[in-house]
This record gives structure tokens, C-alpha cells and sequence, in this order.
């Protein structure tokens, strides 16, 4: 069994009268990429700030390598908060230098490590310029640089590609993945389905405080079977309520969910005696896009 590095046990917070976390438990390994997910007030975030010891839960305990964090700690883990703060005023260089020193280190090896940083993320022009005089999404950026500069062991990112376009949403996974190469433990809040597919090993699902999924990416998406079918297709899909409900119809692929007893093979041999043209039939789990949307209408 890997060895845990967060432990959260039997976890409850309220703000008055609003029980926002209800007896909540879930470990993270070392070395593993483990997402957080639950619709926005699912308790995410509240979750998050106990375990940094920025609020004190009710009950339960949240630990950090057995210990309940405290500022000692700040050397080894990084922390993206939902809110983002920079110092705007300053320039972009000075700023990052500040925080690395903040975090240990000397201002030569943080000056080298953000002008490194700068140019693999585009900014490296962008250097001199007052942080304000920069979009959101650069911004984003230099917040995630900010973050990592100390190649932190556990790196908590709260909706990390907020404001960013798809090319460098793509370059955060890929930063975050050669992290996790190198060692570290990641864990992100996000309501992006599809990074958690790509760079997740486990995770968490929550609503209104309370546990709803909980392990394995791939032993999760198996919990809901394989009862569905992609299909492309050229023409107007058919329905048929005794094989088949249709989910995420487009105008040209759709997944049909099978009704019970109903086997691939059946609702194919339908389709082909149609005048449906099918490019691509293929047999699948349902996406975590699709689960959870599914249980969260379950609850």
C-alpha cells in the first residue's frame, strides 16, 4: 500500500448555521496525481483551507505527513489559491524573485529558476513589465510560477487553468505531469473533466460536504459499467426506447446508453439495418463528465 502523505479522518465544518463538510475521509498517496471535484459550494475549497490550517474544522483531523500543518511546512508545499494575489505593481521578475526567497531560497537560484520558467511558459519578454501591464491569463501564469518555484513535494492547485486557453492548459498538464515525474504529489481542484482523465490517478467526488466517489480513476469510471456506445454518423439517429436512450446528441455522434439486457451487438444490428450511415461504433465506460453529471442528479 502506498504510503499516504494527506489523511483526512471523520472531517465536519460549519459556518453557523451552514453545514458545509459533513464527516468526510479520503487519504492521498505520495507520488500520485489526485483531483477534487464537486459542483462550486461542495465544500472543495473549505476542505482545502482546514488541511493548510487557514481554517479550523469542527471535527476530525487533517494531516500533512502525520502532523497538522504549520508555517515550518511552507518550504515543501505549494498552494494555488482559488483567489489569486500578486503584488501588481512590481515587475514580474522582482515579484517572483520576492516569493522565492519567501520560500528559502536565494534570490540568485530564484532569479535563474524564474527566467527559466518565463521562457518555457512565453513570458520571457515579458520579464521587466509591471505585472499589471500583463492579460489575466499571463497572470495566471506567473501565479503558477510563483507556486512551483521551490519544486515544492506537495503542490495543491485550486482551479489551476482558470484563464487559460486551450494551448496552455495543455502546458500546465504537461508541467504538472513532469512534476509528478520528478516526484512530487499533486492535488487539483477543477471542474474540468477532461484533465482528470488525462493526468489523474484518483479521485475525490463531493457534494454538499458529503463523500459521493472516492478511488481510482479508471476503478470509478468502471463502477458505471460499460453499457454505453459512441457513435459517429452521417444522417438523423433514430430512436428507440426499448434498446437505447441517446446522451450528448450532436449532429453527427451521440452515446447511446443501453437499456438493461440490451447488448451491443443488438443496438448495432439495429442501427445497420437503418439508413443511418455509421462512421465508428465503439463500446465504452462512460466519461467523468458524463458520471458526474449522472450522480450528481442522483443525490
Amino acid at each position: 500500500m502506498p504510503e499516504a502523505i494527506i489523511s483526512v479522518k471523520n472531517f465536519s465544518k460549519s459556518f453557523g448555521d451552514n453545514k458545509v463538510v459533513t464527516d468526510l475521509s479520503f487519504d492521498v498517496q505520495k507520488g500520485e496525481v489526485f483531483a477534487l471535484l464537486g459542483a462550486n459550494g461542495s465544500g472543495k475549497t473549505t476542505t482545502i483551507r482546514c488541511l493548510l490550517n487557514i481554517l479550523q474544522p469542527d471535527t476530525g483531523s487533517l494531516l500533512i505527513d502525520g502532523k497538522k500543518y504549520d508555517q515550518s511546512m511552507s518550504g515543501h508545499v505549494g498552494y494555488l489559491p482559488e483567489e489569486r494575489g500578486l503584488y501588481t505593481s512590481e515587475r514580474v521578475i522582482d515579484t517572483m524573485v520576492y516569493f522565492g526567497e519567501l520560500k528559502g531560497m536565494s534570490a540568485s537560484d530564484a532569479k535563474k529558476w524564474s527566467y527559466g520558467y518565463l521562457e518555457k511558459v512565453g513570458l520571457h519578454d515579458k520579464a521587466r513589465l509591471k505585472v499589471k501591464k500583463l492579460s489575466s491569463g499571463q497572470q495566471q501564469k506567473i501565479q503558477l510560477g510563483i507556486t512551483i518555484i521551490n519544486q515544492p513535494d506537495l503542490l495543491i492547485l485550486d482551479e489551476p487553468t482558470k484563464g487559460l486557453d486551450p494551448v496552455n492548459r495543455t502546458l500546465l498538464m504537461d508541467m504538472l505531469l513532469d512534476m509528478k515525474e520528478k516526484g512530487s504529489t499533486i492535488i487539483f481542484i477543477t471542474h474540468q473533466m477532461e484533465e482528470v482523465e488525462k493526468i489523474a490517478n484518483r479521485l475525490l467526488m463531493i457534494q454538499d460536504g458529503k463523500r459521493i466517489l472516492y478511488g481510482a480513476v479508471d476503478e470509478v469510471k468502471a463502477q458505471f459499467g460499460e453499457d454505453r456506445i459512441h457513435v459517429q454518423f452521417r444522417g438523423i439517429l433514430p430512436k428507440n426506447d426499448q434498446l437505447y436512450s441517446i446522451a450528448n446528441d450532436t449532429t453527427n455522434s451521440a452515446s447511446l446508453i443501453l437499456k438493461e439486457g440490451i447488448t451491443p451487438k443488438d443496438t448495432l444490428s439495429y442501427l445497420a439495418g437503418t439508413e443511418l450511415k455509421i462512421t465508428k461504433f465503439e463500446v465504452a465506460a462512460p466519461s467523468l463528465e458524463e458520471i458526474f453529471v449522472m450522480v450528481s442528479k442522483q443525490q
